[in-house]
């Protein structure tokens, strides 16, 4: 199956940014790509939580989730939408970071909230606190499509591999990990993280990304890795798109799921255990 990992330079203008992702949707999908994915935060990069209440919607009114979900169905695609911030009801005004999977149809059918939210001290001139401004979610996913079982993680999550072997045993054969990676712990880990995740559990990862200096209005710069890649079972980088923007398609083979954990069969060898 021809799948297209969509590497974004997202402003914090999601008219702009909508504009860009469409061309790139189209771009994949003339190519002869049947899933199309998009990373972390499509919609709009932003350090400013005044300038996000402005721009963010909530998923009803979102105009990259209407527009997406429309371009699905008019290519007869399937979408990974990598996460949308969206405006929620919470008393605290905190945003949700939330991926879709929508069908050919333009169908939303499965969506999942970012479970780890990013909270450290990267560099002392690099912090983050995720969970001030995003609330966490609390379910675990899994999207049923016909070419495979998707399990949704976002970014941060993939250092959690509980998370993924949860996934893993409950039918996923693909896991996403959209992602907006800082680059300092993009360079240290990033490729190791998702090799680690695809060994463990005999599952294609897939990991389109943000990259590149994020232009914003308020004049804050933000940073990120790059490296959309897509690592196969065995735990090979079958692609890695580098740090320009563009559409980088490949093919994934579901059977090497399966020959991958006939060889080293670790979910299924897996026990529980006391202590320590």
């Amino acid at each position: 199956m021809k799948i297209a990992l969509l590497q974004l330079n997202v402003t914090d203008d999601p008219v702009a940014n909508l504009e860009v992702t469409l061309k790139f949707v189209r771009e994949a999908a003339a190519a002869g790509a049947r899933f199309v994915l998009t990373p972390e935060v499509t919609n709009c990069v932003s350090t400013s939580r005044k300038h996000q209440q402005m721009v963010l919607q909530h998923e009803e009114h979102d105009i990259t989730l209407a527009a997406l979900r429309k371009e699905a169905q008019a290519l007869g695609i399937w979408m990974l939408i990598g996460s949308l911030g969206l405006k929620t009801n919470d008393v605290d005004q905190r945003f949700a970071n939330r991926s879709f999977v929508i069908n050919p149809d333009g169908e939303i059918v499965a969506k999942y909230d970012k479970i780890h939210m990013f909270d450290v001290d990267v560099t002392p001139e690099e912090t983050w606190r995720e969970s001030e401004g995003y609330r966490p979610g609390t379910k675990a996913v899994v999207a049923q499509t016909p070419f495979a079982p998707i399990g949704l993680t976002i970014c941060y999550d993939v250092r959690f591999p509980k998370l993924h072997a949860a996934l893993a045993n409950a039918g996923a054969r693909i896991l996403t990990v959209p992602a907006a990676f800082s680059p300092v712990t993009g360079a240290a880990h990033w490729h190791t993280l998702l090799k680690a995740r695809a060994i463990e559990t005999g599952c294609y990862v897939l990991a389109p990304a943000q990259t590149g200096v994020h232009a914003s209005t308020d004049h804050k710069t933000r940073q990120t890795y790059g490296h959309s890649l897509v690592v196969t079972p065995w735990g090979e980088v079958q692609m890695d798109a580098g740090e320009a923007p563009g559409v980088y398609m490949t093919d994934l083979d579901m059977g090497e799921v399966s020959k991958a954990r006939g060889r080293v069969p670790s979910l299924e060898n897996a026990r529980p255990f006391d202590g320590p």
